[in-house]
């Protein structure tokens, strides 16, 4: 029989508290922690327990237990981030919060984002403090990452398709991640590198010589991490059948073949259509559009280049190629899968909330 928890403490607001604590659960570019405690203190309010202020806010019942007992006993102060151990602070409340509600809601009229230096002379502080108090709150006004949606009408449909191929994978059959990394380059360097030397890093010259170009045809095998290429001139339906062929005549003639590949236009040529259909073993399954991140062949093309193609020298074609196929061949010697670990619906759920902050960002 299930026991009954401590009731929780009862939240009474006065006026003052209530618009305070609403002011800062509106602002949308305010700290989302600090935001996050008003609204858990605002539904506490309305009344409830622990449990069903966690539903109701979709969080976890001890972090709404934390946050009620803290405002109980120190009111809207105990919602503010504790003061951390250290030298005494040499600005206060006020002017960190006009320097983090600056930053977030504020750009310089002679830029795109503030730097240390035009936020310090903009509030009349040390640019010491801005750069600490940037860090303290993990913020970096420099730094900007790029994201894109996909605007797939089947985007749902394909992404529990991929994901449920990765984690559950059909029996008597391979699930191989197809891709091509086309137009890479053969370049030489213009002068000679220099090697790396204590406190001095490897230098090579910024310019090179373009030597020609290969494309790559690549299969993972999912359960295994082993990698199918095959390596051509040309980038067409006709290269690409080529390279169906050489996976056909690889993959053992009792297992079912799945394919995880993009919407490339070269994938789907009446000629490749009457290939598959001829070969009937062979199942596709589509990424959506613009979602390149679901291809685990991608993370493999990232690995190629960062630890060889970046800062290696080709003089041909047919030395690249050389070079590309060892590599393959080292790799498949010790091959390393990529374990897929997020559902579909939590691949969904993420990106519904994400597109629920952007709809609230203002813009």
């Amino acid at each position: 029989m299930a026991t009954r928890g401590p009731r929780p403490a009862d939240v009474v607001l006065t006026e003052t508290e209530r618009a305070e604590l609403e002011g800062w659960a509106r602002r949308r570019k305010t700290a989302a922690g600090l935001a996050v405690r008003s609204r858990i203190i605002l539904a506490a309010a309305d009344g409830g327990s622990n449990t069903e202020v966690a539903q109701r806010l979709g969080l976890n019942r001890g972090t709404v237990r934390r946050w009620r007992d803290r405002f109980v006993e120190d009111r809207c102060d105990g919602l503010l981030d504790e003061p951390r151990p250290g030298r005494p602070r040499t600005i206060d409340d006020d002017k960190i919060k006009d320097l983090i509600t600056s930053t977030l809601e504020t750009a310089p009229k002679n830029a795109t984002h503030w730097s240390t230096r035009s936020m310090a002379e903009h509030l009349d502080i040390s640019q010491s403090t801005v750069s600490r108090v940037w860090r303290a709150f993990g913020l970096a006004p420099h730094k900007q990452h790029s994201w894109k949606l996909s605007k797939d009408p089947l985007f749902t449909e394909k992404v529990r398709d991929v994901v449920g191929l990765y984690m559950n994978p059909p029996e008597r059959a391979l699930v191989l991640c197809v891709d091509e990394k086309t137009q890479i380059q053969a370049l030489d360097r213009t002068q000679p590198i220099f090697p790396m030397l204590p406190t001095t890093p490897q230098r090579a010259r910024h310019d090179y010589v373009r030597n020609g170009t290969s494309s790559l045809y690549a299969a993972l095998d999912v359960a295994s991490g082993k990698m199918i290429g095959s390596l051509h001139s040309r980038h067409r339906a006709k290269e690409f059948i080529a390279f169906l062929r050489k996976i056909d005549a690889e993959v053992p003639d009792d297992l079912d073949v799945h394919l995880v590949m993009d919407n490339a236009s070269t994938h789907k040529t009446p000629a490749v259509k009457r290939w598959l259909l001829a070969h009937p073993r062979f199942v596709i399954h589509f990424t959506p559009t613009s979602s390149s991140w679901m291809n685990l062949v991608e993370r493999w093309f990232a690995e190629l280049t960062t630890k060889k193609l970046q800062r290696s020298t080709h003089t041909s074609v047919q030395q690249l190629n050389k070079d590309i196929r060892a590599w393959i061949e080292t790799w498949n010697d010790n091959p390393r899968p990529y374990v897929w670990v997020k559902t579909a619906d939590q691949i969904l759920d993420s990106i519904a909330h994400y597109c629920a902050r952007i709809k609230d960002s203002g813009h």
